[in-house]
Order: structure tokens, then sequence, then C-alpha cells
């Protein structure tokens, strides 16, 4: 008779353990190990694709989609000398803003320096459109027929709030 106790234990591999503390102002941090290794204390952590920092202001993961997204603009920028708006919008769309709102559920900003520096992306893309481009935002955006990225964050927490009824 085969022994099957062992066949189906996962070996833990201590060198890929790490550990986070998640916490507002306490002093009192402990050290954990594992088989005796102590293990790495991180201050953040990705995990698909966003950034937990211990505080869990994530600032450091806006600036991060921040960048990319300006990235990205500068691909079409350089790629698409004249855009009409229907190019502009399925390009931003799918390049841009993708990632100014991947899991934004969870990582959402409260705080108002990072929520405008976000809505600065999409003023800077909607610049991209010459038809348009000495409109004031809030016409560039009713031109684009695109939403602010607050009110896609606000819509998107409200999609997800369970009906209570």
């Amino acid at each position: 008779m085969q022994d099957w106790s062992n066949k189906w234990l996962l070996k833990l591999n201590i060198l890929k353990c790490k550990t986070v503390f998640f916490r507002r102002n306490i002093n009192k941090i402990y050290n954990y190990s594992v088989q005796g290794t102590q293990l790495e204390r991180l201050e953040h952590m990705k995990d698909l694709g966003v950034i937990f920092d211990s505080e869990l202001n994530f600032v450091q993961h806006c600036k991060e989609k921040i960048n990319t997204a300006y990235s990205y603009l500068g691909i079409i920028k350089r790629n698409f000398i004249y855009l009409d708006q229907h190019t502009f919008v399925v390009l931003n769309k799918s390049l841009v803003r993708s990632h100014l709102e991947y899991a934004n559920s969870v990582w959402n900003p409260h705080r108002l320096g990072l929520i405008k520096d976000l809505e600065k992306v999409q003023m800077c893309a909607t610049k991209l459109v010459i038809t348009i481009k000495n409109l004031t935002y809030k016409d560039r955006l009713k031109r684009l027929k695109l939403p602010t990225l607050k009110h896609r964050h606000i819509r998107g927490d409200m999609i997800e709030v369970p009906d209570l009824d």
C-alpha cells in the first residue's frame, strides 16, 4: 500500500517568504522566523500588480501607475502625428486609462494630491487631439465623450457596493 501522507505536502521556499506589517503608528514590530531562518521584513510589496505599502496609502503604487501612463502617452504621441477623436479614445482607453484604473477598487486614492496627479494624466492625454487641443479640459472630455477619472472611480465603487435590500 502506498503512503499518500507526504505526497500532497507543498515544500515551503523560505527564501521567498517575506513579512510586511500593515500598521498605523505601531511602535512594536515583531521578527518572524521559519525553521530558524529569520524572514525578511519589507516596507512594501507588489501583489497582483498592486503595490501595498505598510501604511496602505498607495502613494508608491499611484506614482508607478502615473509614470506608466505617461510612458504610453509618449508612445502614442511619437507614433501618431494626427489623432482623430475616435482613434484617440480607442488608444487612450486601451493603453493609458487601463493602467490608471487597474484594481482601483483596492487602491482608490482619497488624497487630493493623488487624485489631481491621476487626473492630470488624462488632461495631458486629451491635448493630443489637435482639433480640440485649445478647449478647456471639461469641454475636451465632452467632445470625446469621456468622464473624469474621479467620476469613474466613484462609479466603480458604487458598482461594487452590495445591494442591501
